[in-house]
Parts: structure tokens; sequence; C-alpha cells
């Protein structure tokens, strides 16, 4: 796959194609600016996919890692160590906790490669609007240089810190959802028990200062009972996980509160469904 001439950055391979890295594969292809990409369920009808990780690396510059936890991207990295080296660049974009963070990084740095914390919010519709936002940590040279690359998937890039905080930032945002998720399921729950209808409640939720983003972007899935995927659950219970063995979560009361609703909630089944599944643990 050559790039037009209207690009002439580095190229990119995309190592996850989930929800999201499927997306960002299609806009870096749209861009010119794709190398490969390859997931481990194969994709073959995937833009840019080639048969295995390595030869995605060895065709790219710039390697983003968008997979489901740290064991994923640990896997991932003992298999493309050989192929890494000066010239190759790592943006982990996984969603991981502050010490495999530092684990990852040390194995791509070890390789002679560049490495680039890069964890990123926005769901689906975000990811497909480009409005992602990135947290990045690391080398502020280095974030500064891959601008243009992650602007070509993404509205917003924020440089956070070093690569620990950057992993931490992500999680504090995943749980800061969760516990806005859940305290919307049970008001509505209770306006509903009192015989009060969505129109009614969501009208009077939206001139109130807790009104969000996220209830915005979940309003329309909950009246309609659309549990399809923008977030599963399966990967905020994860998320929630890892959250919780972080250094000061040993005792964050939400967060263990939401953590055993959503461990319920994939008991039952919903693990691939979108977080507002939670609303069916409570019956609402």
């Amino acid at each position: 796959m050559s790039a037009p001439a209207t690009y002439s950055g580095p190229r990119v391979g995309v190592l996850g194609l989930g929800i999201i890295g499927g997306i960002w594969a299609r806009h870096y292809a749209a861009a010119g600016a794709l190398a490969g990409a390859w997931n481990r369920t194969a994709q073959p009808d995937a833009p840019g996919w080639l048969d295995t990780p390595e030869a995605v690396v060895a065709a790219a510059d710039v390697i983003q890692i968008v997979v489901a936890d740290p064991a994923a991207v640990r896997a991932l990295i003992s298999r493309i160590a050989p192929v890494l080296g000066p010239g190759k660049t790592v943006v982990q974009s996984s969603t991981i906790d502050p010490a495999s963070a530092d684990e990852f990084r040390v194995a791509v740095l070890a390789t002679g490669a560049r490495h680039l914390e890069a964890p990123f919010t926005g769901s689906k519709p975000a990811a497909e609007q480009r409005q992602t936002v990135f947290y990045l940590g690391g080398d502020a040279a280095l974030a500064a240089e891959l601008e243009p690359v992650l602007a070509l998937v993404s509205a917003t890039r924020l440089l956070i810190g070093d690569h620990r905080q950057a992993a931490a930032l992500k999680l504090a945002m995943n749980l800061n959802l969760a516990v806005q998720l859940q305290g919307l399921i049970e008001a509505r729950a209770l306006a509903a028990a009192a015989g009060i209808g969505d129109d009614v409640f969501y009208g009077a939720l939206a001139r109130n200062v807790g009104y969000s983003g996220l209830v915005k972007l979940k309003e329309p899935k909950l009246r309609a009972g659309d549990f399809s995927p923008q977030f599963s659950v399966k990967h905020l219970h994860k998320d929630l996980r890892l959250a919780s063995s972080a250094a000061g979560c040993a005792e964050l009361p939400a967060l263990d509160a939401v953590r055993e609703q959503l461990k319920t909630a994939e008991a039952r089944g919903y693990g691939d469904e979108d977080f507002i599944a939670l609303a069916k643990v409570l019956g609402a």
C-alpha cells in the first residue's frame, strides 16, 4: 500500500483491531498513513491487513498498540521485540496500569526503539468522528514529533507527564465514567419508581448541573434499550480491576461498589454489551 503524495509523515502500523483500533486503521488508511494492521483474530478484510504483527512492525515507522489488557500487551511486545529497533517507535494506547506501563517501556527501549505511552478517552462515536483525546506520557519532544500522526485519529493530545502518570490518569477517567453511569441509572430508577417517565426525567436533568457529556451520549441508548457496545462491560470491569490495584486506590468505596456491579453484569453474560448494561443488573 503506497501513501499518496498528500501524506509524507511516518507510516503507522496498528496492532489490535477491536472497536477503536479498527476505526483508527481506517482513518490512517484514508490519510495514506497506514503501513499495515493486524489482529489476533484474523480480519483479512481490514485495511492494510498483514498476516503477522512482525510484518506490520517491519513495514511501519510508528507501531500503535491497542489491545485488551496488560497480558495482551505483554504477549505482543514479546513477540515483536526481535523486529523492533532503532528507527521504530511504539505508541502504547491500551488501557493498562502504571506498573505495566513501566514494564513495557523498559522492554521497548531495550530493543533500541522509542516508546510513548498514549492511552485515550473517547468511545466508538468519538473515534469515528476523530474526537479521541490522547493522554501522552513520556518524552515531550517525542510527543511533539508524533503530534501530526496522532492528529489523524484524534482531536486533542494532552501531555500528562511520564508513562506511569498517563496510565494512571486513564484509569482515573474511566473510574469517573463508571461512577457517573451508576449514579445515572440509579437516579433514573428512583424517578421511575415514583411514576416519572423518561421525558420528564431527562428534561429535568438537562437543566441540572449534573448533566454531562456521558448523559448526552447514553440517554438515547438507555431510552431505546440499545446495549450495542460503545465501551463494553468487560473492558470497563478490567479497567476498574487495574485501578483497584494501583497505588493509593486500596480504599475507594465507589470504585469497589461499581466494580462489584460490573462483575455481576459480566457473570450474567453482559460482558460484550455496552456498560449501560449496569441498568440490567439494577433491574432498571
